[in-house]
């Protein structure tokens, strides 16, 4: 479980039969502190790999801006490949399986408060679902 700030813009991209995996960088921050004897120990943000499939890459990429707070829960994945120089390299990435977006969107203007469905969708979609 991790909450902390995304660096960039979501990286999302789309494989077979409109299967999504989204990518961002997430920064967590431990606050310093002064210990009793007068020294201070300064911030320290660490930087995570956070990676999103499916529905859940396909909310990111809608909703999901830099400089967002966000909750996510997931697992740790491992994994090693080979960059350009052939030199092997390693990746630590949490692979997300529940997100909350912890940032206030801005109030909406008049007319984005005003649901609009064309005459053949009325009625459908009532329960509050989400349609993703």
């Amino acid at each position: 479980m991790l909450i902390g700030n995304v660096g960039q813009e979501p990286d999302v991209r789309y494989y077979e039969a409109d299967q999504a995996v989204a990518q961002i960088r997430l920064a967590t921050t431990e606050r310093g502190y002064t210990l009793q004897n007068g020294t201070q120990v300064p911030d320290r943000t660490e930087w995570h790999n956070v990676v999103f499939y499916r529905g859940l890459a396909k909310v990111v990429e809608h909703y999901v801006h830099k400089g967002d707070k966000l909750y996510v829960e997931g697992r740790l994945r491992y994994r090693a490949y080979d960059d350009q120089r052939g030199q092997r390299r390693y990746v630590t990435e949490i692979v997300v399986d529940n997100m909350e977006l912890l940032t206030a969107k801005p109030a909406a203007t008049n007319a984005e408060t005003q649901p609009v469905q064309p005459a053949a969708d009325q009625g459908q979609n009532q329960g509050g679902a989400l349609p993703f």
